[in-house]
């Protein structure tokens, strides 16, 4: 750098000497066009800050989950998402990324078993627990108890009121299974119901829904379990539980929709609300059962020990 800025010195003493002596201004100009391409390439003001490695996340594909598992890296402060990115957030939202954050798109189900193939993955608690992990001791990062994030029971838009819907409402929400959930899942995933039932509507004529069956369509850690008590507490009055299970996020809202299935249990109200937008479809919520902590878990990284936070 010190001899091209003696190169430059005698350059514009040359230019002085040829503007009064004549010389040729044209050769300079092309010698001075040269030098500062040089400068250019070797000034520190041209070098592009280095990028460090990449860290390959993987994300849910869903809409609502995904701004979900964005939210919560924000939260951690390992990202920024520009202003007013909310419940719909994506990857294109991230202004700051100091980790070279790599957001790889996988289905829901599908993100344990990618674990291993990526850094970090963000699962949601159900499919972590269907997968042996709990969120309360092996998630790097655990989301608080959101209540926008509440798990719901959810019917076809007008069928609220039907004796037998409020009749699995009660038993949903009663002290047996806010009990259960808490022995059997040790803060994995967290009741909401704040003043359990005795299991049973006292509006609720069960004489006269006696022999019935109930359908609800449910992915089975931990909602078919869960169900699994209220099925116990209904049959007490002659009342049959049947349990579908599902793996995925879509067609347990496609068969309550259609009138095959009485209600679900599998979703909360942010991704029911983008459900019924993107497809045209009437459900509603009847009750709010539990929250389900979503986590960063490991994957080829085993702890957040080299990550940089923003503005750090």
């Amino acid at each position: 750098m010190i001899e091209l800025d003696h190169q430059m010195e005698n350059w514009f003493q040359t230019a002085s000497e040829n503007k009064s002596g004549g010389i040729d201004m044209k050769k300079s100009v092309k010698i001075l066009i040269g030098l500062l391409a040089v400068a250019a390439a070797v000034s520190p003001l041209g070098a592009k800050p280095k990028q460090p490695k990449p860290v390959t996340v993987a994300i849910p594909n869903d809409t609502t989950n995904e701004a979900r598992a964005l939210l919560l890296l924000q939260e951690a402060g390992y990202i920024t998402l520009k202003p007013g990115a909310g419940i719909t957030a994506t990857p294109l939202d991230v202004v700051e990324n100091p980790n070279n954050f790599k957001f790889r798109e996988v289905e829901a189900a599908q993100l344990p078993s990618v674990r291993r193939d990526v850094d970090y993955a963000l699962i949601n608690a159900n499919y972590a627990i269907g997968a042996g992990l709990n969120p309360a001791k092996e998630a790097l990062v655990v989301e608080d108890s959101a209540s926008a994030y509440v798990n719901i029971v959810a019917v076809k838009a007008g069928n609220e009121d039907k004796p037998e819907i409020k009749a699995l409402v009660a038993a949903v929400k009663s002290a047996r299974v806010r009990d259960y959930i808490s022995k059997t899942y040790n803060g994995a995933v967290i009741s909401v119901v704040n003043n359990p039932t005795d299991g049973y509507d006292s509006t609720v004529d069960y004489n006269a829904i006696k022999g019935k069956t109930i359908t609800i369509a449910a992915t089975p850690t931990p909602h078919a379990e869960i169900l699994a008590i209220a099925k116990e507490i209904l049959a007490a009055k002659g009342v049959t539980l049947k349990i579908l299970e599902f793996n995925d996020y879509v067609q347990p809202n496609n068969v309550v929709e259609s009138g095959e299935v009485d209600a679900n249990y599998f979703q909360h109200i942010p991704y029911l609300d983008d459900f019924n937008k993107e497809n045209g479809t009437h459900l509603v919520s009847v009750a709010g059962i539990h929250v389900e902590p979503f986590g960063v878990y490991p994957g080829k990284k085993k702890n957040l020990k080299d990550l940089k936070k923003v503005g750090r």
